[in-house]
């Protein structure tokens, strides 16, 4: 089986979203958005007040800055994005609780 170089760079890409996917200390990650309430308004498969995890997942997929993207909206709240309902800021969350979130959410939020 011959790979040309667009094949070859998707599998590699993939590789590394998977290998992230799977560094992501779920159980930390879960009760973090279970103690700042985040769990209030999102699930992981469906929507709730919110979008789902998921769906947040999907809509980030194959872009180069989605953590960077779901941490600053983390932090800063918002709406629009998915509804009118506004997501309320987390600013009190440290960089590296951002970035674990940010970083569970995009892998779909897994449970383990």
């Amino acid at each position: 089986m011959k790979m040309d170089f667009k094949q070859v760079v998707l599998a590699a890409s993939a590789l590394l979203i998977t290998a992230g996917a799977h560094a992501v200390d779920a159980a930390a990650a879960k009760a973090l958005a279970s103690k700042n309430a985040c769990l209030a308004c999102h699930a992981a498969d469906k929507k709730l007040v919110g979008p789902s995890y998921k769906d947040v997942a999907a809509k980030h997929q194959g872009q180069a800055d989605a953590e960077a993207k779901v941490v600053a909206r983390i932090k800063s709240g918002g709406s629009g994005m998915y509804g009118p309902v506004p997501m309320p800021p987390q600013p009190n969350l440290k960089d590296d609780e951002l970035k674990l979130l940010a970083a569970w959410v995009l892998a779909g939020a897994p449970d383990k």
